[in-house]
């Protein structure tokens, strides 16, 4: 009999798990859909279908469940299922957990010390006519795009021999996708790999490094010629792990180390090409967009400086990530790099266009926190940055609500940078349910032009995008 989920606040309120997996048709809707929205936006999250067994359970360490939201001619219809992982059958056989928080081995039955401990929870993205959903410490998940039936572990051939992270870059111009793994040669270890798979979904080039220590490195960045991989201070010890301490801690000591690789055979594409820049300690979770500039490259990134994740007892600004641009000079014998900020907003889940990803952008979306009040890693305000005329416009929720990341979808496959849609869940506190609400990118301050009513909750959770119907 499974255990009943313990006091927690990762497993309360909106991130308390979901115990339903269901299918809704015909949605009830406030406003009017855009007839023009034709897809299926896919959204991943972490939801635990068991208690922890330890008391390091955290917010990343759920089981994924993705929510499928399918829009077409002025209509909604939803649906969710749990990402069937080799871990999430094996505890639904037991009834129970059987993995340690992190997968630690101290807190892991041994009867399951040799399995996988996938969590597939963290993004679904649609490349090569497959699905997948992903989290960075093991291979992809490939789902059924219609049913969210799991397929399963998807290797590309065999070619991918570890994990892929869950921020894979697909470049518009190229339709390659972009991908890296960090504890690569083991785990927590310093071992790198990188790979870029075609089009028709073929890895064609892998490259594999060493970073100087081994980070948590969850997002990185890429221009049309180089991969940008950020080894900041969040540091990882399965020394720690085994004494029952946290396997990942804040160690601003190290500083922060920035290596940068040409993405492919031009110019070598192996470690030998790799080279490193260094400055301050900072942390990044996730970045905006990176390109090229003759022989500069710039990089927008969220930056922590004093991150709370990890890091016990960190108060003040610096625990809140801002928009900040990062500039390499590549003809420069500098191993520095120049930072610049561009908003004072503390901020999370940056997204764009992503017809301009790798390229020159204008137009950046982002959430943010505004209420005194509101939940710690929750999010109440949609913000959309300008970097063209420098202005930002907001919505506020209130008090009490809450939104995802901000999905933003063109209203016309031709249409100018930054015209189209943006698609968030939003959380209703008050009433213990969630919508999927739709935001003109003319105007977000006007607020959602229609929102998706459910029934019941999406619990918070990370990314997600949008898959037109032509696919």
């Amino acid at each position: 009999m499974s255990q009943p989920f313990p006091p927690h606040f990762y497993l309360s309120g909106n991130f308390a798990p979901l115990s339903i997996e269901c299918d809704a048709h015909d949605l009830p809707i406030v406003g009017e859909l855009p007839r023009a929205l034709h897809g299926t936006l896919y959204r991943n999250g972490p939801n635990p279908q068991f208690a922890p067994r330890d008391n390091d359970y955290h917010w990343f360490t759920g089981d994924g469940m993705i929510h499928a939201f399918e829009l077409g001619d002025g209509r909604a219809r939803y649906r969710n299922r749990w990402v069937r992982t080799r871990k999430f059958e094996l505890e639904r056989a037991a009834g129970q957990s059987l993995f340690g928080s992190w997968g630690n081995p101290a807190t892991t039955d041994p009867s399951v010390r040799d399995e996988t401990s996938s969590l597939a929870n963290t993004n679904i993205v649609w490349h090569g006519g497959r699905l997948l959903a992903l989290e960075e410490a093991d291979p992809p998940i490939e789902m059924d795009p219609g049913t969210l039936a799991t397929r399963g572990e998807y290797r590309y051939g065999g070619k991918l021999a570890g994990a892929m992270t869950a921020h894979p870059k697909i470049d518009p111009v190229t339709g390659e996708m972009v991908y890296f793994a960090y504890s690569a040669s083991g785990p927590i270890s310093n071992g790198m790999a990188f790979g870029v798979v075609n089009g028709d979904g073929r890895i064609t080039h892998t490259a594999a490094f060493d970073a100087p220590f081994s980070s948590m490195v969850h997002d990185f960045l890429v221009t049309p010629r180089y991969a940008l991989f950020p080894i900041l201070p969040i540091v990882g010890s399965m020394a720690r792990a085994m004494r029952g301490e946290s396997m990942y801690l804040w160690e601003p000591e190290r500083g922060s180390h920035i290596g940068i690789l040409p993405r492919d055979g031009r110019g070598g594409g192996d470690a030998s090409q790799l080279r490193w820049f260094r400055g301050e300690s900072c942390y990044v979770f996730h970045t905006m967009n990176a390109w090229e500039d003759g022989d500069l490259i710039h990089a927008d990134v969220l930056q922590y400086d004093n991150p709370g994740m990890f890091n016990p007892g960190a108060t003040g600004p610096g625990t809140r990530a801002r928009l900040c641009r990062w500039t390499f000079d590549m003809a420069s014998n500098s191993d520095q790099f120049q930072r610049t900020w561009l908003d004072d907003l503390g901020s999370e889940f940056p997204r764009i266009d992503d017809r301009h990803a790798t390229l020159p952008y204008r137009h950046g979306f982002f959430a943010s926190r505004l209420h005194a009040d509101s939940l710690r890693s929750t999010y109440d305000t949609l913000v959309h940055i300008d970097h063209g005329t420098g202005t930002r416009r907001m919505h506020t929720l209130p008090l009490g609500d809450a939104l995802s990341e901000p999905v933003f979808v063109p209203r016309a496959a031709d249409a100018a940078e930054g015209d189209g849609w943006l698609l968030s869940t939003v959380y209703r506190g008050q009433q213990h349910r969630s919508d999927l609400a739709v935001y003109d990118t003319a105007d977000i301050a006007a607020g959602p032009v229609a929102t998706v009513q459910l029934s019941h909750r999406v619990p918070f959770g990370f990314h997600g995008n949008w898959v037109p119907a032509a696919n």
